[in-house]
């Protein structure tokens, strides 16, 4: 279970980061920035906050909406950052990765003294000094919460893309390569946003120009 070790070792405006959507074909990937300012956080909280791969759907959506209610009460500060499919196509999945998070940083009210970011790599580039913790969130609090807050607000996205783009499943799937999204592609091919420079993308799109 996470808690405040290494927070509390790099001392104040210490900001937690996440990504969620690396592996999907389709959507932007996003990035959760958490800055706990006041450890005293809801009870429910610091029983939950995990890695959001471990809870469950209903779970991640109660611990989201309760993190902006700490944000509204002035214990904690919410950044979110995105790279969209184009983007990704550009730079490539870890650069647009990157990038994501530094604008979830720079979204925070506060310029953070040091950021703690889930995983072992660590941008060259990056709003103030970065420190990666692998499997952080599970280790630690701002890093689980900005997991979480990354996980539920793409997923959110991807259902509202959904309602646009109807036939692949991504209320349900998220961008990733589902049987249904399979067959979306099969019968509808490739939409803007799907991520072109994805291997299985590329056969789709090969596959409809022979």
């Amino acid at each position: 279970m996470p808690d405040f070790e290494f927070e509390n070792k790099l001392g104040e405006l210490v900001v937690g980061v996440d990504e969620a959507g690396r592996g999907p074909w389709a959507g932007p990937v996003v990035a959760g920035a958490v800055m706990i300012l006041d450890k005293n956080l809801d009870e429910f909280l610091l029983d939950c906050l995990n890695d959001s791969k471990k809870l469950t759907a209903k779970r991640r959506e109660q611990l989201y909406d309760k993190l902006f209610e700490e944000e509204k009460q002035g214990k904690l500060l919410i950044g979110i950052g995105e790279a969209s499919a184009h983007e990704i196509d550009e730079s490539n999945i870890l650069q647009a990765t990157f990038m994501a998070m530094r604008r979830a940083v720079t979204a925070l009210k506060l310029e953070p003294k040091a950021a703690l970011i889930d995983g072992n790599q660590n941008p060259k580039v990056f709003p103030c000094q970065s420190y990666t913790v692998i499997k952080g969130d599970a280790r630690c609090y701002s890093i689980a919460a900005a997991s979480i807050i990354a996980k539920v607000y793409r997923d959110r996205l991807m259902s509202e893309l959904a309602q646009k783009y109807p036939f692949y499943g991504f209320e349900k799937n998220a961008g990733y390569g589902t049987k249904l999204h399979i067959e979306g592609l099969q019968k509808y091919g490739v939409t803007p946003e799907h991520r072109k420079s994805y291997k299985p993308i590329q056969v789709f799109i090969k596959s409809k120009a022979a």
